[in-house]
C-alpha cells in the first residue's frame, strides 16, 4: 500500500486502493479494525441497506458494497471528498452506492424508519456533538435486527448508551480508534 491510500479488503473489489487526501480530520478506519468488523458482521452482506453518516473517504461504505450490500448510502460535506467517491463509484460502477453531499444527520433522518441494516458512524473525533446527534438519530432508521457501527477516540459502554436505545455487542480497542458494533436494546 502507497502512502495516502487504504484498500478494500474484501468481497468483489478486494485490494481496490481508495485515495486518501490531505485533510484536517480526515481519520480513514484502519485496515485491521474494518477486517474486524466484517468479521462481526459476517463476510456477506448481501440483501443489506447501509448508510455511512460521515462517509470520508468512503472506506466503510464501499467495503459493504463490495461484500454485496443491496445498498450503501454515502453522506459527506467535503466538495474534494464528495469528487473523490463519485470517481471510485464510476470506476467500480458501484451500483449499489448512492453518493448524497450534505450533513450527515440531517440526510439520515431522511431515509424512511426502520429501513436500515446497518448505519456507520464515525465522525472526525473532535467532534463530540456529532456523535450525540448520531446517536440520537440512527436508532429510529434501524430495523429491528440493525446495527449500528460506532467508531470513538472514547469507549462507549450500555450506560452511556441507554438514553439511545442501544447497547454494545462488541467492542475493539486499537491504538487510538475504539470501535463498537452496537445493537438496539
Amino acid at each position: 500500500m502507497r502512502p495516502g491510500e487504504v484498500r478494500i479488503i474484501g468481497g468483489q473489489w478486494r485490494r481496490t486502493p481508495i485515495r486518501v487526501i490531505d485533510m484536517e480530520g480526515l481519520r480513514p478506519t484502519p485496515d485491521r479494525v474494518r477486517e474486524t468488523l466484517f468479521n462481526w458482521l459476517g463476510q456477506d452482506l448481501t440483501g443489506y441497506n447501509c448508510a455511512d453518516m460521515f462517509a470520508g473517504t468512503g472506506a466503510l461504505g464501499f467495503e459493504a458494497a463490495s461484500r454485496g450490500a443491496t445498498k450503501v448510502w454515502l453522506f459527506e460535506q467535503s466538495p474534494p471528498l464528495v469528487e473523490l467517491l463519485e470517481k471510485l463509484k464510476s470506476k467500480l460502477k458501484a451500483q449499489a452506492v448512492q453518493i448524497k453531499r450534505g450533513e450527515g444527520v440531517s440526510l439520515l433522518k431522511s431515509l424512511p424508519a426502520l429501513s436500515l441494516d446497518l448505519i456507520f458512524i464515525d465522525p472526525p473525533f473532535d467532534t463530540t456533538s456529532l456523535y450525540e446527534l448520531a446517536l440520537s438519530v440512527a436508532p429510529a432508521q434501524l430495523t429491528p435486527s440493525g446495527c449500528i457501527y460506532l467508531e470513538s477516540a472514547k469507549k462507549y459502554d450500555d450506560e452511556q448508551l441507554k438514553a439511545y436505545g442501544l447497547c454494545v455487542v462488541r467492542h475493539l480497542k486499537a491504538g487510538a480508534v475504539n470501535a463498537h458494533l452496537l445493537k438496539k436494546a
